[in-house]
């Protein structure tokens, strides 16, 4: 049975359900930044899927990137499926400008996340929900 990892659960907010994924935001108003979470139990890494999940989420990962370019027009796309310190398999999804906190850095690591307020927290999830 798949439970999200507790970590995930505290630092993003459900956008929707996918075919396979969960479609998250991550509460860090600094950049757009979404992630997908494969819903199958014990998953750590994409290449432990199965094959038709595996490219059922790699079609998920295509549209919600063109999704997110075509709602924040940022100057590049990034994606990463790092999972060190969360292991259960999530995909970063950030719009990326060069005037960001961690312009041309990672996210990871740089100042502290600003959480969203509760008004623009919910205009992204329907902004976003709309969109995707």
């Amino acid at each position: 049975m798949f439970t999200l990892h507790p970590r995930l659960e505290q630092d993003t907010f459900l956008i929707k359900k996918l075919e396979i994924s969960q479609l998250r935001l991550m509460n860090d108003s600094r950049y757009p930044w979404v992630m997908l979470v494969p819903e199958r139990p014990d998953v750590t890494d994409l290449h432990h899927l199965s094959g038709t999940d595996y490219a059922a989420v790699m079609q998920e990962i295509r549209e919600v990137s063109i999704r997110m370019e075509d709602l924040f027009s940022p100057f590049k796309m990034n994606m990463g499926a790092l999972g060190n310190l969360v292991p259960q398999l999530h995909i970063h999804i950030i719009a990326r400008d060069k005037e960001d906190d961690a312009w041309p850095g990672p996210v990871w690591g740089v100042g502290e996340a600003r959480p969203y307020t509760e008004p623009a927290k919910n205009s992204l999830l329907e902004k976003i929900s709309k969109t995707i």
